[in-house]
């Protein structure tokens, strides 16, 4: 009757051993998108991964890429937003730079998907960019 507790107890101390070796064991990658999506979900952004085309949305994450493309002959700033499930590509049109619009920085940005070469596109989004301590 005793080996029936102590079972109890050898598997909470096993479950949160399991945890830990899950982390450590996950790449940077792994727990840099775990953590961008429960900030998603904190936030009550929806999931880019589940946006579909034509879709009004509000979505967060951090933008791993920002490049100039001119699309016919206008400026236009590309950012790449990645929330752990998915990418986004995010297009201010007309615009050559933005302040605070670079690599690494985490934004809300909301607005219609369209779908472009089968990737998810948000053009002109309103934006916020998130304060730099909760990076």
């Amino acid at each position: 009757m005793s080996a029936v507790p102590r079972s109890d107890k050898a598997e909470k101390p096993a479950g949160r051993f399991r945890r830990m070796l899950d982390r450590l064991s996950s790449s940077q990658e792994d727990l840099e998108s775990e953590e961008l999506q429960e900030d998603a979900q904190a936030s009550g952004c929806t999931r880019i991964a589940e946006c579909h085309d034509r879709q009004i949305v509000r979505v967060t994450g951090t933008l791993r890429t920002v490049t100039l493309r001119p699309r016919a002959g206008v400026p236009a700033l590309e950012a790449e937003l990645f929330d752990g499930t998915a990418p986004l590509d995010v297009v201010w049109l007309g615009r050559r730079s933005i302040v605070g619009i670079e690599p690494g920085r985490r934004l809300i940005a909301s607005g219609r998907i369209s779908m472009s070469h089968g990737r998810r596109v948000l053009f002109n989004p309103k934006y916020e960019l998130r304060p730099l301590g909760q990076e």
